[in-house]
């Protein structure tokens, strides 16, 4: 019997499978429909998102919806969740600095993402960026070499690889931003074509 997404997300709200848990507020799991044709798989949660207990809330999310604005995607029919459901991070000041999350932390928490992919049944995967992308497609995965451009994976008809919006974020002016949020869109008009 395959597990819906209501018990996947009750069980994954008590993970401890990686010592993360200890330090974030909450277990992030995964939201949309659970008909959702296309899922955007990120890293994990940032502050934002683990305060709210909601994936793609924060700078990085808000850009994620317009762009998928611009691509013709409706964003209350995408799911949207993180290869890794818990926020990592090292204190600076008063506030929580992102830390990449390492092989031991994705490798705990890739059986949550997996039973995820198999309850929505999307028709496309696009990983956000190379965490995901890696943890997605293998570590041999490059998203500078294969960026858009559709892989073979065995949970979904449908994969490719983008940047995270973070990076559109951290873009050091505003042409190359400008430049680069338009590579983004065509990238997530192309998942959407797949997914039709």
């Amino acid at each position: 019997m395959r597990e819906t997404i209501d018990d996947l997300r009750a069980a994954a709200a008590h993970c401890t499978g990686c010592l993360l848990y200890r330090k974030a507020t909450q277990t992030v799991f995964g939201e949309g429909p659970s008909d959702a044709r296309i899922m955007p798989v990120g890293e994990q949660p940032g502050d934002a998102e683990d305060r709210a207990g909601h994936p793609f809330v924060g700078p990085a999310g808000k850009l994620l919806d317009r762009c998928l604005v611009a691509a013709g995607i409706d964003r209350s029919r995408v799911w949207v969740t993180n290869i890794v459901k818990h926020f990592k991070w090292v204190p600076r000041g008063t506030r929580r600095i992102h830390s990449k999350p390492g092989a031991v932390e994705i490798a705990a928490c890739l059986p949550w993402l997996d039973a995820e992919i198999k309850a929505i049944a999307p028709s496309v995967v696009v990983a956000l960026g190379a965490t995901a992308a890696q943890g997605l497609f293998g570590s041999a995965f490059r998203v500078t070499r294969d960026r858009g451009r559709f892989v073979p994976f065995n949970l979904a008809p449908y994969a490719l690889a983008t940047v995270h919006p973070s990076a559109l974020l951290r873009a050091p002016d505003e042409e190359i931003r400008h430049r680069e949020i338009g590579r983004f869109v065509e990238d997530l008009r192309r998942a959407a074509s797949a997914a039709t």
